[in-house]
């Protein structure tokens, strides 16, 4: 990769970017613009996974709502992202939890990490 890329990069990287890991619960809090008004709004839900590097990087939430399974895919060091707070520490053996989408109820917990 040239130079020019990575020095553009470099610089859109948060500083503070948050720490979390595949099956931590977290609330995302997200800026929203309605018009010309812009609020935060909070989605709290499980880490499906997070993918790709550097300033591309990403990751999944996923909650159920109202008996429907949502999902959103938010970049790590967006600007809309106002912060990431854990919420509950998950214990998973694998990077990416897709089979979570196939359950229901109490089956679609993620057992508790105690540090």
């Amino acid at each position: 990769m040239s130079e020019i890329l990575k020095a553009i990069e470099a610089e859109q990287i948060k500083e503070n970017a948050p720490e979390f890991k595949t099956g931590d619960t977290v609330k995302v809090y997200a800026k929203i613009k309605e018009g010309t008004r812009e609020r935060i709004q909070i989605f709290e839900g499980t880490v499906l996974k997070i993918q790709g590097g550097s300033n591309r990087a990403t990751f999944t939430v996923r909650k159920t709502s109202n008996g429907i399974g949502v999902e959103r895919t938010w970049p790590l060091h967006s600007p809309n992202v106002e912060k990431v707070e854990v919420v509950r520490m998950g214990k998973v053996r694998r990077a990416k939890l897709n089979y979570l989408r196939d359950r229901v109820g109490k089956k679609a917990k993620v057992k508790e990490r105690v540090k």
